[in-house]
């Protein structure tokens, strides 16, 4: 049993890729070839949002679109502590400071009633910028209400959707949320490739621009024109063409998801807290994460059983070191310290097979005793 199996996926879409493969090995644009502009035709088209710009990480295209937005030293970014630490990351590597509100106990996300709090306590101490939402595990934000907020205090909001490319939030898909949005390919993700990748989007043709000058050293009309510092965050033409051939499935794949979540929830709703899905969303499912205060003894168990799992996330950022000079947006992180200690996601990914769905429920409810 594996926890991601790219393998079956693999078997599924097999000549297409070899064959998407083979035409980029005969043309040999490597760097920004063809599939590169298809792709992100195609990405537009599926989430709609006026521009997709790849990138050649979910990391990168946080980066890139922190950059749009000129964010460097005195600036603050408001984002959640219990999330992958690429989102706060990036606001440090720019010299700018990450201002820590906690998240909902319900489904992980951003907790939209502490947003105003920590704009008022903070707003003296460093110059906020912006709002960087997270759509964890593959769950929307609230983010109709973060955007209201937002343009009431003159802030920009970056969504997060590397975990939830795919997802819905009262009837349209991420990638259109927010003033600027990022997504991740990386090859577990629900939609990912064999090696890194991302994309940014926005209905801004000004931001567009800014994006695809930042991408390639600051270019201007060529790349030996640098009107900006940029960086090299270009998505490999291979990896475009892996994603196209996936996107083809890629809906089939997220119904499989769906249905499994449901039968995950529907066995184990009495034994542990299951995920909280609004009536309003549709989630990715990147992960499927149940929490209870026996995981210690939960994670013990599948590891004898050989059951495969994983701890998003053991240390939320706010105890990490590297964040030790961010600012807290509230009294505490109470909720992302109590879910570092209780949560445990389990396989969910299209080719999971009935059989081994029984066997992991069982084994869960066995380990939580």
């Amino acid at each position: 049993m594996k926890f991601v199996d790219l393998d079956a996926q693999f078997k599924v879409v097999e000549p297409e890729i070899r064959a998407a493969l083979d035409r980029v090995l005969q043309h040999t644009q490597f760097i920004m070839g063809p599939e590169i502009k298809a792709l992100e035709r195609q990405l537009s088209e599926y989430c709609g949002a006026r521009h997709a710009l790849t990138a050649g990480s979910g990391s990168d295209a946080l980066l890139m679109a922190l950059m749009a937005y000129d964010v460097g030293p005195g600036d603050g970014i408001i984002a959640p502590p219990f999330t992958f630490v690429a989102t706060a990351e990036m606001v440090q590597l720019l010299g700018a400071t990450t201002v820590f509100v906690d998240v909902e106990e319900e489904n992980f996300n951003l907790d939209v009633d502490l947003l105003e709090e920590a704009i008022r306590k903070t707003r003296g101490q460093v110059n906020l910028k912006g709002i960087v939402p997270v759509d964890l595990f593959g769950l929307p934000a609230r983010h109709d209400e973060i955007q209201a907020i937002a343009e009431r205090n003159g802030l920009f909001v970056l969504s997060d959707a590397a975990q939830s490319f795919g997802a819905e939030y009262r009837g349209r898909k991420v990638g259109v949320f927010g003033d600027i949005a990022i997504t991740s390919f990386f090859p577990a993700k629900p939609l990912g490739c064999y090696g890194d990748g991302g994309a940014v989007f926005t209905d801004s043709d000004e931001l567009a621009e800014k994006i695809e000058s930042i991408r390639i050293h600051g270019k201007g009309k060529s790349q030996y024109e640098n009107i900006r510092i940029g960086v090299t965050g270009r998505m490999d033409t291979i990896q475009a063409a892996v994603l196209g051939c996936k996107l083809k499935i890629f809906e089939d794949e997220l119904n499989r998801r769906r249905e499994i979540a449901d039968y995950y929830s529907e066995q184990l709703r009495e034994y542990v807290a299951v995920p909280s899905v609004p009536d309003d969303c549709r989630s990715a499912w990147a992960a499927y994460t149940i929490r209870t205060p026996r995981r210690d003894r939960v994670r013990a168990h599948l590891q004898r059983e050989e059951i495969p799992f994983a701890v998003y996330y053991p240390s939320p950022l706010h105890r990490q070191p590297a964040f030790k000079n961010a600012f807290w947006g509230g009294k505490d992180m109470a909720v992302s310290d109590r879910l570092s200690e209780e949560v445990i996601s389990l396989p969910i990914h299209p080719y999971l097979t009935g059989r081994d769905q029984d066997r992991i429920i069982e084994e869960v409810i066995k380990g939580v005793g």
